[in-house]
């Protein structure tokens, strides 16, 4: 409940904030356990529908088929740079979208055995071009802790390159365009576990409809090329800061030993 002093901008802010954890979630149809069945949030449909849509000439424009060449380079490294160039010169989305200051295309190890894939950059991220940064990459920051690595030993992408407006959900287009450039980065890297973060993520790479809710814990599988890839699923760390409970903490670290058990 919002309090007397609470000015709507302020709530507003607040709603679209729980709106977009939601969707990085993919439970915005899901009840969640600590939220009593009273609790209800108008202002989603009202973002929702307030989401700008795209020009029929920009769309055109963003529907383009990417042209990706071998990276060059003899290292791992080498070749991400080369893929990084390539994205940034001419990603048919990214190129051409104007709600982001930076592209955020990934960092860590090229060589990295465990890869984390979320599915696109937020505020801060833009600011600073890197990818979770901010609370929820803080919690990221401690979940590969405990996994006994740390953050330059693993890599971590997004699905989406760039910044959604307003952070509203990528449309089908926008990641169909970009999303290349992630399967390039997989096989470059070649890590031997992906773990997606959120239902975006985790529906995208596993083609599949179902929620977070329904595939986390359970093993799938991305084909990137001609190599196959096994994805586990998991919530989003936004989720974990949302939901601090004894359930949600065991589900993820659930998720977590599975990797490293097949890491092991």
């Amino acid at each position: 409940m919002n309090s007397p002093t609470e000015s709507s901008e302020t709530a507003l802010i607040r709603a679209r904030h729980a709106v977009r954890t939601d969707h990085l979630l993919g439970i915005d149809q899901v009840l969640l356990h600590s939220d009593p069945p009273d609790v209800q949030h108008p202002e989603v449909e009202i973002i929702r529908q307030a989401a700008p849509t795209s020009s029929p000439d920009r769309e055109a424009v963003n529907r383009a088929e990417p042209v990706i060449t071998p990276p060059d380079g003899d290292t791992p490294e080498e070749r991400l740079e080369s893929l990084r160039r390539q994205h940034d010169a001419g990603c048919p989305h990214c190129t051409t979208a104007t709600g982001h200051q930076n592209t955020v295309f990934g960092e860590g190890s090229a060589t990295a055995d465990l890869m984390f894939i979320g599915e696109a950059p937020g505020a801060e991220e833009d600011q600073t071009g890197r990818p979770f940064v901010g609370p929820a990459g803080k919690k990221l920051e401690e979940m590969i802790l405990a996994m006994g690595f740390k953050r330059h030993d693993v890599y971590i992408a997004n699905v989406l390159k760039s910044r959604p407006p307003k952070n509203r959900t990528p449309l089908e287009h926008e990641i169909e365009a970009c999303s290349p450039y992630l399967a390039e980065q997989v096989r470059i890297i070649k890590p031997r576990v992906i773990v997606t973060l959120g239902g975006p993520a985790s529906k995208l790479l596993l083609e599949s409809p179902k929620g977070i809710t329904h595939l986390r814990g359970i093993w799938g599988a991305y084909q990137a090329g001609d190599e196959t890839y096994p994805v586990m699923p998991t919530f989003h760390p936004a989720y974990l800061l949302r939901n601090y409970t004894q359930e949600t903490r065991s589900q993820v670290w659930n998720d977590l030993q599975a990797a490293m058990a097949r890491l092991d």
